[in-house]
């Protein structure tokens, strides 16, 4: 196995992506997707960092964060939201059909695959494209004909500062879309 290295600024803005264990769609409805916004915040109250964007598709999750200047440590939140969000799903569904043998004797819930994706963002251009990649992302996965009809992302808070218009990324020619995703 290779031995991965990731990039730690302190202060830094990232893109994550967090994948559920064999992509099983486990954020279907509202109470779970309010688990995981739960689980966010209250990691966030004890270990402070920025949530810039979000979005909650059901076998996957992207964020951008900003850190706080003097830390660098997200992986460490990341796994807490992880085990808080996993505890709280067990406790409200159980996990006999999530976790194998092999994850049990492991202590894995067999909720989340075990590693995430990360990228530091460079500059204002990597940024604004970030932050249409995540709220495009459930109409490039054809879960929606257009944005605004996904409420699981905070595409709506930046439509109400104006950053967006309620209806971006609608006009785009079919096989296309606004971050010139594929190209």
């Amino acid at each position: 196995m290779p031995n991965y290295r990731r990039v730690k600024i302190e202060g830094g803005t990232y893109f994550f992506t967090l994948v559920t264990y064999k992509r099983k769609p486990l954020f279907l409805y509202n109470e779970e997707i309010e688990l995981f916004l739960e689980a966010l915040h209250h990691v966030g109250t004890y270990h402070p960092f920025s949530t810039l964007a979000y979005c909650i598709l059901p076998d996957h999750i992207h964020l951008l964060w900003e850190m706080p200047n003097n830390d660098a440590n997200y992986s460490f939140r990341i796994s807490e939201i992880k085990k808080r969000f996993s505890k709280q799903f067990i406790t409200k569904y159980g996990n006999s059909t999530l976790v194998t043998p092999k994850q049990q004797n492991r202590g894995e819930t067999g909720i989340w695959q075990r590693r995430f994706w990360e990228h530091l963002i460079r500059d204002e251009e990597d940024l604004n494209w970030h932050f249409d990649y995540i709220h495009y992302n459930p109409v490039k996965h054809g879960l929606t004909n257009q944005v605004k009809q996904w409420s699981a992302s905070s595409f709506f808070d930046y439509v109400k500062l104006g950053y967006y218009d309620i209806d971006w990324g609608q006009d785009v020619p079919t096989g296309k879309d606004p971050c010139n995703f594929g190209e």
